[in-house]
């Protein structure tokens, strides 16, 4: 039997934070931090990593190991604060983050909301009936789901996995998933329990342990 097509949508890491601030400082000493403020511009996929650390760096590596997409679709997106869906490729500047930083994730704020459900709407023209589209962040709060379900329905779907799991147990556990080449299983968003006990926690290992993640 053939896989169904299947795409992912990565919540957005917190651009208000003290990893975004480290961008923010034009006398940042890394690259990444030199790279931005010298004017250049860097993959948001690499940016957000940085400033949420393991649970985008989770996501990331994850959905680049299971896209399925469509013939000319991209198969891993990222929602933002303030311009829908972007590639994870996509180039962004500092201009850009510190426009992030200026949006609070609400689903009643027009200022994210509006983009985000034009981009989806965009988005769901092109894939069609026949591709799964897998949310990589919470469903335990409106913030995504509201605006993801009123336009995917049941496309969309979730890691059954998540459920309980906090945002670091999260990273942890799709970062093993892509060393073992072993996928989670996915259910339909609509219908389902998004909210449990907290999971067992995973043997541990040694990931670098940053928070920034919305």
């Amino acid at each position: 039997m053939n896989e169904r097509n299947q795409v992912f949508l990565l919540s957005p890491a917190y651009c208000g934070g003290k990893r975004a601030r480290l961008l923010f400082n034009e006398r940042g000493d890394f690259q990444l931090a030199r790279q931005l403020s010298s004017g250049q511009s860097a993959p948001l996929g690499e940016v957000f990593s940085f400033v949420s650390g393991l649970y985008f760096r989770g996501k990331l590596a994850y959905a680049r190991a299971f896209a399925r997409p469509p013939a000319g679709v991209t198969g891993t997106l990222v929602i933002t604060p303030d311009r829908g869906l972007l590639p994870a490729d996509e180039l962004v500047t500092l201009h850009t983050l510190r426009e992030f930083s200026a949006i609070d994730i609400n689903s009643n704020d027009p200022r994210y909301r509006e983009p985000l459900a034009r981009g989806v709407r965009e988005f769901a023209l092109t894939i069609g009936g026949d591709t799964d589209v897998v949310l990589l962040g919470s469903v335990a709060s409106a913030k995504y789901v509201d605006v993801l379900s009123e336009i995917l329905k049941d496309l969309l779907r979730f890691p059954e996995e998540f459920v309980g799991r906090g945002d670091m147990s999260r990273g942890g556990l799709m970062l093993r998933c892509v060393e073992d080449r072993q996928e989670l299983k996915y259910i339909p968003v609509a219908g389902a329990t998004r909210h449990g006990p907290r999971p067992p926690k995973l043997p541990k290992k040694e990931w670098r342990q940053t928070r920034g993640e919305v």
